[in-house]
Parts: structure tokens; C-alpha cells; sequence
């Protein structure tokens, strides 16, 4: 499998493009802040061709290219449900003080293709198989996507501000829930094998082994450690 990605806009956001191989079709994750050139370059780059654009969550600064990213290629975006709404009102997500502070000159909205993911679907995209696993707590619609093993080629979760190397997303916007979070690292994360690669919506790459020794958040989500003291993170 080929993953390409850079951290996208004011906020680093890591977008990703993935593909089986260079050369093929791909799917787009997260185009956040001042994304779509970024994207643009690695297409020309390794020769992609997008069919999706597919988003953890609703926050802008994953979603601010959600719309010339899709229109310059005519491609659909998938969503969670109870996130969709966050595309054309990035601010209610925010909290109107900081979403005023933040939103500036971006211009949102949604694409003219919305489509909606469900908790435990298949994706069948650009010759990949991607597993969804709705895991609220950042945000309500919070997902994860997953690719299976193949021959020697580790497992890849796209984690989103799910798990992040060393800590996890924040749960003090509306729609976070402390509560939430920790459960769905209890059954989204910790099932997955140690050597998955987590591929994290902000930070560096790491795995769930490492974070299963390491991150104070997954281990409280494993009943292995008292309350945690790695500072949170994301929008």
C-alpha cells in the first residue's frame, strides 16, 4: 500500500493520500486548512487518481478543503452523520467565540456529493478495503479507518484526533465527551494488533504497540494506569 501525506494549513493537520500502489487510484483523508495544493502536488507527484475524500471528523481544520478538493476532481466525501452538519456550520463545532477567532476568510460548505459512513462498514475504494469504526469523543461523529493486513505489510489505522502519538484528542469542544473517548480507545484501539501503524490526524507516526506500552490515555483505556498526565490535542 502507498500513503503519502503532509501536515496541511495553520493547524498541521496531516492529510493523507492512499493508494495500492503509486501510479493507481487513492483516496484523500482529512483535506484540512490550505490543503487542496498540497493535494494537487502529490497527485501530479505519484500520478494519483482520486475517487473519495474521506473524513474522520467535521472539524475545519480537517475538512476547510473538503469542497475544492472534491469539485476539482468530481469526487464524493464521506461523513459520519453526526458530523455532516460541521461542513456548512464549522463555527456551531467550535463554539461561536473560538470558531469567530478561527474561521477568518475559509470558506465552507459541502460538496456536491455527501455520503454518510456507518459504525462497522466496508469501504471497497481505489482497490483498498477500509474498515469504519465510529469512535465518539472528540467529536460525536468521530471515525477511524482501518486497513487489514497484507503478505508482510502491517495494518494502517487512520486515526483522526482519535489517538494521537503519546495522547489523544481533545473532548472540551461541543460534541467531546471525556467518558466517550476512553471508550472508544477501549474498543476501537485496543483490539488492533501491536504492530498496526497509526497514521494520526496531527503529530508523527507511530503504533499500537507503542502506544499500548507508552500513551497514559490508552493505558487508563486498559485499566493499567491512574489518571493520565500527557497533555490532549487537536482542534
Amino acid at each position: 500500500m502507498f500513503v503519502a501525506g503532509f501536515p496541511a494549513g495553520a493547524w498541521g493537520t496531516n492529510c493523507y493520500l492512499v493508494a495500492p500502489a503509486a501510479g493507481e487510484e487513492c483516496v484523500i483523508v482529512d483535506p484540512g486548512h490550505e490543503a487542496a495544493r498540497g493535494v494537487e502536488d502529490l497527485i501530479r507527484e505519484h500520478r494519483l487518481k482520486p475517487v473519495a475524500v474521506l473524513l474522520t471528523h467535521g472539524h475545519i481544520d480537517h475538512v476547510a478543503s473538503v469542497v475544492p478538493v472534491c469539485g476539482a476532481r468530481n469526487v464524493p466525501a464521506w461523513i459520519h452523520p453526526e458530523d455532516r452538519y460541521m461542513l456548512a456550520d464549522p463555527e456551531r463545532a467550535l463554539g461561536r467565540s473560538l470558531g469567530q477567532q478561527l474561521m477568518g476568510s475559509i470558506t465552507v460548505g459541502e460538496p456536491d456529493d455527501v455520503r454518510e459512513l456507518k459504525d462497522g462498514s466496508v469501504l471497497e475504494l481505489a482497490g483498498l478495503r477500509l474498515t469504519v469504526d465510529h469512535a465518539p469523543g472528540h467529536t460525536g461523529g468521530s471515525v477511524t479507518f482501518r486497513t487489514p493486513s497484507q503478505n508482510d505489510i502491517p495494518p494502517v489505522l487512520f486515526s483522526g484526533d482519535l489517538l494521537f502519538a503519546g495522547s489523544i484528542g481533545r473532548t472540551d469542544l461541543p460534541g467531546g465527551d471525556a467518558a466517550a473517548i476512553m471508550q472508544s480507545l477501549a474498543r476501537v484501539c485496543l483490539p488492533l494488533d501491536d504492530a498496526t501503524v497509526v497514521l494520526s490526524g496531527h503529530g508523527s507516526q507511530t503504533t499500537i504497540g507503542r502506544e499500548r506500552a507508552t500513551n497514559p490515555y490508552l493505558k487508563q483505556a486498559a485499566g493499567a494506569a491512574d489518571a493520565p498526565a500527557a497533555p490532549r490535542r487537536g482542534m
